[in-house]
């Protein structure tokens, strides 16, 4: 599999070189990377699950957990609040294609759920084996592209946490960035939704989280 690493204007030479080497299973210095998830709550309710890749578990784990405790987080357990799902993207095409004319064969291909987003691409969700199976088989059948192909942790329903403060929305965005600026982190999941905090708010967090509830 050929990965695509694309990064913004100004990304650091460091990160790019960081994230190349991550692609490869290896970290910048050539050692095997081992992938590790840290859990936390930060208050009120809010519950998070940060995917890690790094050469040094126990120097990473350290870390991130002075990171966490900076913005008022507790290390605990938090992974019985999500369940773990297979995400298939497929790009948006010509045709047109939307969810009634792929569910039966992304059911027969093992997907749980087939959705759009608000670009018109398919999301098409499995369980974490199947997901690479459904990729293939989709993609082949209905000539679609991938778009992206990740395991991910999804929240469950009755344990969503809603927004209502512009203080709570502060210290969760300063802290995804704060572990988004560290080079072992791979995707930072949450359990929060809107709540009464205004749409833009909303969707400027939502721009700095990996899923959105």
């Amino acid at each position: 599999m050929i990965v695509a690493h694309i990064f913004p204007a100004g990304f650091p030479k460091a990160s790019i070189e960081a994230a190349i080497a991550r692609g490869q299973g290896l970290s910048t210095s050539g050692a095997a990377l081992e992938s590790v998830t840290l859990e936390a709550i930060l208050p009120p309710s809010i519950a998070l699950i940060i995917d890690i890749e790094t050469d040094n578990r126990k120097r990473s784990l350290a870390d991130l957990r002075v990171v966490i405790k900076n913005h008022k987080g507790t290390v605990t357990p938090t992974s019985y609040l999500f369940n773990r799902r297979g995400r298939v993207l497929f790009e948006k095409d010509e045709r047109g294609l939307g969810v009634d004319e792929v569910l039966d064969e992304a059911i027969e291909a093992g997907a749980e759920d087939v959705e759009a987003d608000d670009e018109g691409n398919i999301v098409v969700w499995t369980e974490p084996s199947g997901v690479t199976a459904a990729a293939e088989r989709l993609g082949k059948s209905l000539d679609l592209k991938v778009k992206s192909l990740d395991l991910i942790w999804h929240p469950n329903e009755d344990t969503l946490a809603p927004l209502n403060s512009n203080e709570t929305v502060e210290n969760l965005a300063a802290l995804v960035d704060a572990l988004r600026d560290e080079p072992t982190v791979q995707g930072v999941y949450t359990n929060v939704i809107q709540g009464t905090i205004e749409d833009d708010i909303w969707s400027e967090l939502e721009e700095k989280i990996s899923v959105d509830a």
